[in-house]
């Protein structure tokens, strides 16, 4: 009978070693990759290593009383937490759990916390779930059905994070086209949104080589005309005496060179949108058949008598001051209300907080692809050079700037040599005398430095600040920063 017994024992420890054995390898494959960090809150030490064996797919943290588990949470911030409510001093009331509970919620609150409890309280899982609990597990461990649990908790952490990254980037970038991170070109989104719908006369005022073709784009797509076309024309490029068949097309034999009948930009674009770029350099006689178009929403081609009916939105843009155009007699200011129905300013680059090396990031993507170049993103001297500049040629002289420099780079990084500029050696002229002022200035531009450098991982982002991610989030929100990828 005692024979028996050792060789039931030791046929038993034969396969218990063998699936050590093969959890062992799975849990190697399972380094190779990035593992997940698992918190686990329970003080006792026999349940702390039957887990141990059960998660060892997971990177496991345990922590055994309220501090020992907020510590271990700051430290490590898992995206899932297995948290047993019966934790010292008072092990038999689940009010301390419960507390632990709320506290790992408010300080980070995507977390899945899943509840375990003893099998003759259900009354505390349940009040768990109603204070935000993901789920709960009831003993005695059922290793298969709480590593189900675990990993489900997991899959759905995974995708909110993926709907959240997906959420932000249309929320940073809700025009196509259009990169933006900072506070002032955000809420120029949001007007655009607003106004887009709604068919009126739209002036873009602006530096030359903001965006403002750009946004014009932008707002023809979000409105109702999105399916017609969209025609553009700079009226700074076409001599005055050819503007005028440009935009309004002539007949056969009108002039010289009139060989066929030629439609018109504004004819062409009707039902969609025409784009005026420059329009303090119309000629002013040309100025009042436009008033006049505007008004009657028809026209004539040249060399023709038939009245054309077209349906047409107009934007307009120019680097000018058109009021002091008008008081110089060179812009008509009946037209000047008539195109500016809603008037948007728009910033030059050097006063969006943080855009330049965002929108220099989407440049060099661009031009490592087309260039089939192995340039993977910015050196640290190249984004203080980026963000120390004062981009008098605003977006364009950045676009062209990269566009060199990854032809010109020798390595994975672009440098500030390759862009051609120059290392800032201080940024506190940046900013203001007034402390506070100062601080929270200096505050957001280190979070958004930050978030650039790491190329948009919070994760990193939060380490080379100090800070844990919640309180990077929390900082975010403070400062209404948009991280393009989570910004």
């Amino acid at each position: 009978m005692v024979a028996t017994d050792v060789s039931a024992k030791k046929a038993a420890n034969k396969v218990r070693n063998k699936k050590e054995n093969e959890v062992g390898d799975s849990a190697k494959t399972v380094k190779k990759a990035e593992r997940k960090t698992l918190l686990i809150v329970e003080d006792d030490r026999g349940l702390q290593k039957q887990l141990r064996w059960c998660f060892e797919q997971y990177d496991l943290v345990f922590a055994e009383d309220h501090e020992s588990a907020i510590t271990q949470l700051r430290r490590f911030e898992p995206s899932v937490v297995t948290l047993d409510l019966g934790l010292p001093p008072d092990p038999a009331n689940a009010s301390v759990g419960l507390g632990v509970l709320q506290e790992i919620l408010k300080l980070a609150p995507r977390t899945k916390v899943i509840v375990v409890t003893g099998n003759d309280d259900k009354a505390n899982a349940i009040k768990a779930v109603d204070l935000g609990a993901y789920d709960y597990y009831q003993k005695p461990i059922d290793p298969d059905v709480l590593g189900l649990v675990v990993e489900r908790a997991f899959k759905l952490g995974e995708l909110e994070e993926e709907n959240r990254k997906l959420a932000a980037l249309r929320h940073a970038t809700p025009l196509e086209g259009l990169v933006a991170a900072s506070d002032e070109m955000l809420d120029i989104c949001r007007t655009i949104e607003k106004i887009a719908p709604a068919d009126i006369g739209t002036l873009l005022l602006g530096e030359s080589g903001t965006g403002k073709e750009v946004l014009a784009r932008a707002i023809h797509q979000l409105s109702n005309r999105s399916e017609g076309k969209f025609v553009a024309i700079n009226c700074a490029s076409i001599p005055d005496n050819l503007l005028e068949s440009e935009l309004f097309g002539y007949e056969k034999g009108a002039f010289t060179g009139a060989v066929k009948q030629t439609p018109g930009k504004i004819e062409t674009a009707h039902k969609g949108t025409l784009f005026l770029d420059e329009i303090g350099d119309m000629p002013m006689p040309l100025q009042a058949k436009m008033l006049r178009f505007l008004q009657e929403k028809t026209i004539e081609r040249i060399g023709g008598r038939e009245e054309i009916g077209v349906d047409v939105r107009i934007i307009s843009a120019t680097h000018q001051n058109l009021e002091q155009l008008i008081q110089q007699a060179l812009f008509r200011e009946d037209l000047f209300y008539r195109l500016s129905e809603f008037t948007i300013n728009i910033p030059p680059l050097r006063d969006r907080g943080g855009d330049a090396i965002v929108i220099a990031r989407a440049f060099l993507t661009k031009y490592a692809e087309q260039f089939s170049k192995s340039v993977r993103g910015y050196s640290e001297d190249a984004v203080s050079a980026i963000g120390g500049f004062n981009w008098p040629g605003n977006i364009r002289e950045l676009e062209n700037r990269v566009k060199r420099a990854v032809v010109m780079a020798d390595n994975g990084l672009v440098s500030a040599k390759d862009l051609d500029l120059k290392v800032p050696e201080t940024e506190v002229d940046q900013f203001p005398f007034n402390l506070k002022e100062a601080r929270e200035q200096m505050e957001r531009s280190l979070i958004i430095r930050a978030i650039n450098h790491t190329q948009n991982n919070i994760t990193k982002a939060s380490e080379l600040l100090g800070v844990t991610r919640p309180t990077l989030y929390a900082l975010m929100s403070k400062h209404n920063i948009q991280s393009i990828e989570e910004a």
